[in-house]
C-alpha cells in the first residue's frame, strides 16, 4: 500500500515591503513636508500602526522603499537621546516606555530608495534583492485596518493552509468598483476566493466582482522578475496588479476577506474618519472623544 506524499509547508513568511515614497497629495498641504505616512491618528503616526501589524503577523525584516523628504521614516524608529533623556529626568517613564517599543530592533529595518514615481510595481521591485528568493507580504502604508486578529496576520494564516499568493480583499460598493484594482473570482468558500484574474481600475460597469483589493498581499518571489519586464499599466504607472495577472498563469491565488474596517489615511475625508473612529475606541480618550464631537453637532 503507497501513501501520497505529505504536502509541503510554504516557506515561511518573514519579510514584508512597506512602499513609502508617495508624495502624499492627496492630503495636501499637510504632507509638503511631513510624509504622510507620519500623519497622526490620535496620538501616532499612521506608519505605527501598520508596523505594529506587521509585527503581530511574525516579520522579522521591514524593507521600506522611500523616495526623496522621506528621511523623517527612518528617524521615527531610531533614538532620540536628547528626548528620551528628558523625560527620564522628568519621570515620564510610561511615554517613554510606548516610545522604546516602537524603536527598531537591530537588523529589524532596511530602507532603499525609488529614484522615479513609477508607481506601486516599481516601488516594490525596488526592494528585490534585499527580499531575496523568499515569499514576501506587501503593506499599503497609508491604509489602517481595525481588526483583531490584524489583517496580515489573517492573510499569513491563510497562506500557512494553502502556500502561493494571498491576497486581501473588501467588498465594495458597485458603483465605486472603478476606482479599485477588482479580483475575478473563481470560486468561493466562505470568506476565500479562488481566483482567475484581477483587472485594475476597470471601466464602470465592467468589473468582474465587487471585491477590491485593499492594500495587503502575501506574495512569491518570482513577481520580481515580472515586475522587471512589466509594461506601463494604468495611470502610465508599472502597476503590482498586472504582474499578478501574470504570475497567475503559473502560481495559485487566493483573495481573503478578512474582518476588520478599512481607513484609507491617504484621504482628507479617511484620514478624519481613521482619528473619530480610533480615538472613540481607547479606553482613556474614549468618552473625552466623543464629548467633544457631540459638542460640535
Amino acid at each position: 500500500m503507497t501513501t501520497s506524499p505529505a504536502r509541503l509547508r510554504p516557506a515561511p513568511l518573514r519579510k514584508a515591503v512597506l512602499p513609502v515614497a508617495g508624495l502624499g497629495t492627496r492630503v495636501l498641504p499637510g504632507t509638503k513636508t511631513t510624509p504622510k505616512e507620519l500623519l497622526n491618528v490620535v496620538d501616532r503616526p499612521i506608519l505605527s500602526y501598520i508596523v505594529e501589524e506587521a509585527r503581530e503577523a511574525g516579520i522579522e525584516h521591514i524593507v521600506f522603499v522611500t523616495g526623496r523628504a522621506k528621511q523623517a521614516i527612518e528617524d521615527y524608529f531610531d533614538h532620540q537621546i536628547e528626548l528620551e533623556a528628558q523625560l527620564l529626568a522628568k519621570g515620564k517613564t510610561e511615554i517613554l516606555a510606548t516610545m522604546n517599543a516602537e524603536l527598531a530592533q537591530a537588523g529589524e529595518m532596511s530602507f532603499t530608495r525609488q529614484m522615479q514615481p513609477k508607481g506601486l510595481g516599481h516601488a516594490v521591485w525596488c526592494a528585490r534583492d534585499i527580499i531575496g528568493p523568499e515569499p514576501f507580504a506587501v503593506i499599503l502604508p497609508d491604509v489602517i485596518v481595525d481588526s483583531q486578529p490584524g489583517a496580515l496576520k489573517q492573510l499569513a494564516e491563510v497562506y500557512a493552509e494553502v502556500g502561493g499568493n494571498v491576497i486581501g480583499v473588501e467588498a465594495v460598493p458597485e458603483a465605486d468598483t472603478h476606482k479599485y484594482g477588482i479580483i475575478d473570482p473563481a470560486s468561493h468558500d466562505g470568506r476565500r476566493y479562488g481566483m482567475k484574474g484581477m483587472v485594475e481600475k476597470p471601466a464602470q460597469g465592467t468589473a468582474p466582482s465587487t471585491m477590491s483589493i485593499s492594500g495587503r498581499y502575501i506574495l512569491q518571489p518570482e513577481i520580481f522578475d515580472l515586475l522587471e519586464t512589466q509594461e506601463r499599466g494604468a495611470g502610465g504607472e508599472i502597476q503590482l496588479t498586472d504582474a499578478m495577472a501574470r504570475l497567475m498563469q503559473s502560481q495559485t491565488f487566493t483573495a481573503y476577506e478578512y474582518e476588520g474596517v478599512t481607513h484609507d489615511c491617504g484621504d482628507k475625508i479617511g484620514l478624519l474618519r481613521a482619528n473619530v473612529a480610533l480615538a472613540l475606541k481607547r479606553p482613556d480618550l474614549g468618552d473625552a472623544a466623543r464629548q467633544a464631537i457631540e459638542s460640535l453637532l
